[in-house]
């Protein structure tokens, strides 16, 4: 083959987004289970925001200079998240995947990252195989809920916006219960306006980038993700991702309504921490 990889650019996006839309549609469909992408424009628009933010290193696999692939590495904190990687459904396994991926890890490793993450849907065994030959190791097992808001709230546990103030405060709770902070995530999602904050007993003990599939949490107790959850107006994407392990959370937010849409896997390389609290993972981990 002559493949070749190179940085992704903006115009990059509508083509991206239909190799990205088709190849999660058909291995979802094949499973009998929804896409993680509404549909091409949706994913051609998420790839404008990746190939346009500073904090994304992009690549593109070119076969005969057709655009036939693509992956992401986010590196807005000190551990970087993989995905989406996608490539086109005529020119699977051959090898393209492996050749996306061993990009982003040597990019991470050349600048030091100190581990790297992804989620990958349970359905999907050559992605987990792919994965697991390269050295991601498993980490646990994540329920893909949806349904609608649970509405109400947590006694003493107080949520409200996020603002630029509470910044210091929410990257030392996220090191706290993993050892590392997810601030640039976090610096973004507050400038959107969709960042909130937990307070319990006058401080704040929970944060969320926002309740949806890209989003993250992370709380000292289950009770202040519960109330981050109560308090959200709709749950983005295909849904917030719990760690199956949480019983008690799982077990709250099925009686709330909420379904299991699908099961993913967290698996990574380099630094892991085992969580010293409750947290949420957005889909890059």
């Amino acid at each position: 083959m002559d493949l070749v990889l190179r940085p992704g650019r903006a115009d990059d996006a509508p083509e991206c987004g239909r190799i990205c839309f088709e190849a999660f549609d058909g291995i979802a469909r094949e499973h009998g289970f929804r896409s993680d992408m509404p549909g091409p424009e949706a994913a051609a628009d998420m790839f404008r925001m990746v190939f346009g933010h500073p904090g994304f290193y992009t690549v593109v696999a070119e076969l005969d200079g057709r655009i036939v692939g693509s992956n992401c590495l986010d590196e807005r904190s000190p551990v970087a998240g993989v995905g989406p990687i996608t490539v086109d459904p005529a020119v699977q396994d051959g090898g393209i995947g492996r050749r996306l991926m061993n990009d982003v890890m040597e990019r991470a490793a050349g600048r030091g990252a100190p581990g790297i993450r992804l989620l990958q849907s349970g359905y999907h065994c050559r992605s987990f195989a792919l994965y697991a030959g390269l050295g991601f190791a498993f980490r646990e097992t994540l329920a893909c809920l949806q349904g609608p808001p649970v509405g109400g709230t947590v006694p003493g546990y107080e949520v409200r916006a996020a603002t630029g103030a509470d910044l210091a405060a929410c990257d030392d709770l996220c090191r706290r219960v993993h050892g590392v902070d997810r601030g640039g995530e976090l610096a973004d999602a507050v400038k959107a306006g969709t960042a909130r904050v937990t307070e319990h007993d006058g401080r704040i003990t929970g944060y969320a980038t926002d309740l949806s599939f890209f989003a993250h949490a992370v709380g000292e107790t289950t009770e202040d993700v519960r109330a981050l959850i109560a308090a959200a107006p709709s749950f983005g994407g295909p849904g917030i991702l719990v760690p199956a392990r949480d019983s008690d959370l799982l077990r709250w937010c099925l009686g709330n309504g909420l379904k299991v849409q699908q099961l993913m896997s967290l698996m990574t390389v380099g630094l892991y921490n085992e969580p010293a609290g409750a947290y949420l993972p957005s889909i890059l981990y």
